[in-house]
């Protein structure tokens, strides 16, 4: 059994992991912890997202 997310909501999904991906690989945080989270958010993609809007980095972006 698992969760099958299709149609609008996938869409929407879909833009939203690119969004926090780009913000990810933005921030100052280090390679490791990027790569950590774009993993999560690539394997686990509603849990990944809903994990780094809680305890990902805040307000460290590089300005690009």
């Amino acid at each position: 059994m698992g969760i099958e997310v299709g149609g609008f909501f996938g869409l929407i999904l879909l833009v939203l992991n690119v969004w926090a991906i780009i913000k990810i690989v933005q921030s100052l945080a280090s390679t490791g912890t990027k790569v950590l989270w774009v993993v999560i958010i690539l394997l686990l993609p509603l849990v990944g997202l809903i994990l780094w809007l809680i305890m990902g980095p805040r307000g460290n972006t590089s300005g690009i």
